[in-house]
């Protein structure tokens, strides 16, 4: 092709790019379902596990924001141990992990699911969820979803989990990335190994990290610190630890890199223009 009519090419390119709106311009840039080498047992956390989780009690609905959030900005709520409430200005309702133990007082439009462990999924998902979204193999193939409903695109990535005889279940995790109102939001799920280049290519820009910092029946602490740095995600908070101990261990970890906010609600909005100049954890309360 000669080099003059190659350069019209990418002019062209560029004006349309430049001419898209800006909420296409800035989405979450990430590839959708592209196949990429399983990691092996040797890239995982040693087969040691800690024992199951204690049984939690029985079904305890959690409020969360009530309204949609203004245009632009996409509000956030801690649920509780993985699941979090995540609102569009379209109107759009998304939780993550749903389960049988912890779940928003209303019913989602979207729901996710790992299965890690019963807290992490459903086995009676409400029948009015319009998407239940599940994050493990099905018929022998990795979950793969790229779904557009109204103003929220979600995507899942998956990656491994040691299985309870010290093995590896392949692509038994998904991260799910939610992108609404030019924010990027991964929810890394029961994450157990630190990322490779294609999942970080798969993820694409990330502002809004929803991390498990408990370090035992996840990924040891330091190594989520690492994951963190891989993201370079703005806006860090974290889930999935069970007691303030561990969670203050996490916090000591990033303090030199991080600022740390505790917050007085179970609930934050985020916009494009309001994410933090220096990478910031926010700790949200709730059950944990």
């Amino acid at each position: 092709m000669p080099p003059a009519f190659l350069s019209i090419l990418m002019l062209l390119g560029s004006l349309l790019f430049a001419a898209l709106p800006s909420t296409v311009a800035a989405a979450c840039l990430g590839a959708v379902a592209r196949q990429h080498p399983g990691l092996g047992p040797g890239l995982l956390q040693p087969a040691g596990l800690a024992p199951r989780p204690a049984t939690r009690p029985a079904f305890l609905p959690v409020q969360a924001g009530r309204g949609t959030p203004p245009a632009g900005q996409v509000r956030l709520s801690f649920v509780g141990h993985a699941t979090f409430l995540i609102e569009t200005p379209g109107g759009v309702t998304a939780a993550t992990d749903y389960n049988d133990y912890i779940r928003p007082d209303m019913v989602p439009d979207i729901a996710t699911m790992n299965h890690a462990h019963t807290t992490h999924f459903s086995t009676n998902p409400d029948p009015g969820i319009r998407h239940l979204l599940r994050g493990w193999p099905h018929d022998g193939k990795p979950a793969r979803h790229n779904l557009s409903f109204k103003d929220l695109r979600v995507r899942n990535v998956p990656t491994n989990i040691r299985n309870w005889g010290g093995g590896t279940e392949y692509d038994g995790n998904s991260i799910f990335i939610f992108d609404a109102a030019e924010i990027c939001i991964a929810h890394l799920g029961h994450l157990h190994h630190r990322l490779e280049p294609g999942h970080l290519a798969d993820m694409g820009r990330i502002d809004v990290v929803l991390v498990p910092v408990d370090g035992g029946y996840t990924l040891n602490q330091l190594e989520m610190v690492a994951v963190l740095r891989q993201l370079k995600a703005p806006l860090v908070i974290p889930m999935h630890y069970f007691g303030e101990h561990t969670l203050e261990r996490f916090l000591s970890l990033l303090r030199d890199s991080h600022t740390v906010t505790l917050g007085d609600s179970a609930t934050i909005t985020v916009g494009r223009t309001s994410l933090p100049a220096r990478p910031t954890v926010v700790v949200l309360p709730g059950p944990h």
